[in-house]
């Protein structure tokens, strides 16, 4: 699952246009003003609706089924799990046996995560602005931010940027990217062994029992409980 997350994640972030750019300068309000214009442009009241309000849901739909038409044996060698014995038998076919209704299951988990996620977004949206505000004041000067200002208030260029945060999201778009997943996956088993040696020179994580006394007190403060309860439960955890 954490890879399948990984894969939307890398989707997600294809789908968002990236301004690199320096600090807004706090002494040129013109140039603020004119980059604030520019985001009512590109990115107005709404935009996190639109994109969340169905397009997502499709995005999310395509994923899984990119990934519910690999080969269990692709996705458990991700894992570094020996495939050698797993037959050729795909997640769909799987989970037609355990959970006829899984994909009705998953869609409705998706849209009604999308629900709650667009009220929490539609609630941020604001401070997104603020900060595209500021990339803006940051990549352009006062002259470039009134010469694009100027195209987008023609209805070609208001229609252009209406939508120019939510192309990236369209079904011709995704169409194409939804190959992304199966090629992320086969080539994610290589990508783990880079890891792997890229990290061999750094110490093993230390287990509870190389702990010291005020280590232990420490954590268990962070964790807010008691070092009994957190005894109890390194305990547990070693019995298992």
């Amino acid at each position: 699952m954490r890879f399948v997350l990984t894969a939307c994640a890398a989707l997600l972030a294809s789908a968002s246009p990236v301004l690199a750019a320096d600090p807004a300068p706090a002494n040129d309000p013109a140039r603020l003003a004119a980059a604030k214009q520019t985001v009512d442009y590109v990115f107005p009241l709404g935009t996190y609706g639109r994109i969340m309000n169905g397009t997502m849901d499709k995005m999310m739909d395509s994923v899984m089924d990119s990934m519910m038409q690999m080969p269990l044996k692709d996705l458990a060698g991700i894992g570094g799990v020996d495939t050698s014995k797993l037959g050729s038998g795909t997640m769909a076919q799987i989970m037609d046996i355990y959970d006829p209704a899984f994909k009705q299951r998953m869609q409705l988990t998706n849209r009604t995560m999308m629900t709650d996620m667009m009220d929490l977004m539609t609630q941020f949206e604001p401070d997104i602005r603020e900060g595209l505000a500021g990339a803006y004041a940051g990549r352009f000067d006062t002259k470039q931010l009134q010469e694009m200002n100027a195209f987008f208030a023609t209805p070609t260029g208001r229609a252009y940027a209406a939508d120019s945060y939510i192309v990236m999201m369209s079904p011709e778009v995704m169409s194409k990217m939804q190959g992304l997943v199966p090629r992320l996956m086969k080539e994610m088993p290589a990508v783990i062994e880079k890891v792997k040696a890229a990290t061999a020179s750094l110490p093993e994580p230390r287990k509870y029992a190389d702990l010291t006394s005020a280590e232990r007190d420490k954590l268990a403060a962070l964790l807010g409980i008691s070092r009994k309860e957190l005894e109890e439960g390194e305990a547990k955890k070693a019995a298992e």
